[in-house]
């Protein structure tokens, strides 16, 4: 472990979860919090109701590279990964607030080219960019803030021992893009474009709300890493089945040209902003989801009954 000037641990050691706990024991709560941080998106009360609030954070060289992908693409990203944690609690986002930092020589029409993304993003749950501000900065910085409604807010710590587990979406398309442009390659197209400009399943949110899920996420660390945060909240176990995955073609392709297990875009790989869920074993599942796993006593994630190597992304390591 290092340490700072003043002797405690840095950012590095705690890690994104660690730092979040240690934020929430600090900020505490209060009464128009209904659920605070430690989900995909918080649930506060008004006077003429209730709504969702989610932050993300998109940087220049971590998030997106302008030489992989256009502005469009970008502001479709950017607008996608908030969008989808609205959506992972079973609501639709309503509107956006837009933060943006660049430097001065950006042109002007990269900005605007950026927002047409965003527009066409948002299109797709009828949302709408309604504010935010613009600074000077080094290099591009979105922050977005992503508002929304839901009839029933699924958390992550409602899965109970005898559910089963379903996902709904693409995974392992974006890691495989990621993997093909890492290393100076633009095919297979389908897995490059997943990266640059994911397409979250907006309607299955409200369908798996709607069915009973007992718990949500989205997938964007990693599947496995992902269901560790819900096995965590829900004080469950999980298992999951490997052959319950059918593998896109452009996955596939994309593992036997680097001699990668597939199944590794699949299970580790992030930024496809799937679903994730867990329902009754005697719930029918709605369409597009596919059962890849059960729930039971104990604690973690595994693999067909074995441990996995997690990698997925990680903030700060």
């Amino acid at each position: 472990m290092t340490t700072n000037a003043a002797g405690g641990p840095t950012i590095g050691d705690l890690g994104e979860f660690g730092l979040i706990d240690q934020v929430r024991a600090q900020i505490g709560h209060n009464r128009h919090v209904l659920l605070g941080p430690g989900d995909d998106a918080a649930h506060i009360s008004s006077n003429d109701g209730t709504y969702l609030v989610t932050t993300d954070l998109l940087v220049e060289g971590r998030h997106f590279r302008r030489d992989w992908s256009g502005p469009e693409d970008i502001g479709r990203k950017a607008a996608a990964c908030n969008l989808s944690d609205i959506n992972a609690m079973g609501g639709v986002a309503t509107a956006l607030t837009v933060g943006f930092g660049a430097p001065a020589d950006l042109p002007a029409s990269w900005a605007l080219e950026m927002i047409r993304g965003f527009e066409a993003e948002c299109a797709h749950v009828g949302a709408h960019i309604v504010g935010g501000d613009v600074t000077a900065s080094d290099k591009i910085i979105i922050a977005v803030t992503a508002l929304g409604d839901a009839a029933r807010p699924v958390l992550r710590s409602g899965a109970m021992p005898g559910d089963v587990v379903a996902y709904a979406g693409q995974l392992g398309l974006a890691a495989a893009g990621f993997a093909t442009l890492s290393r100076g390659f633009r095919s297979p197209k389908l897995a490059v474009e997943a990266h640059r400009a994911p397409h979250p399943p907006y309607a299955a949110g409200p369908q798996a709300a709607s069915a009973g899920a007992t718990s949500m996420t989205d997938v964007s660390d990693g599947l496995v890493a992902d269901l560790g945060h819900i096995a965590d909240a829900s004080s469950v176990a999980i298992d999951l089945d490997s052959t319950a995955f059918v593998i896109a073609p452009p996955v596939a392709t994309v593992g036997e040209a680097l001699g990668t297990d597939p199944l590794r875009f699949v299970l580790n790989g992030g930024d496809d902003y799937a679903l994730v869920a867990t329902f009754s074993s005697e719930t029918v599942l709605p369409q597009g989801w596919t059962r890849i796993g059960t729930v039971a006593d104990g604690s973690g994630v595994t693999v067909d009954g074995t441990t996995y190597e997690t990698a997925g992304h990680q903030h700060f390591r």
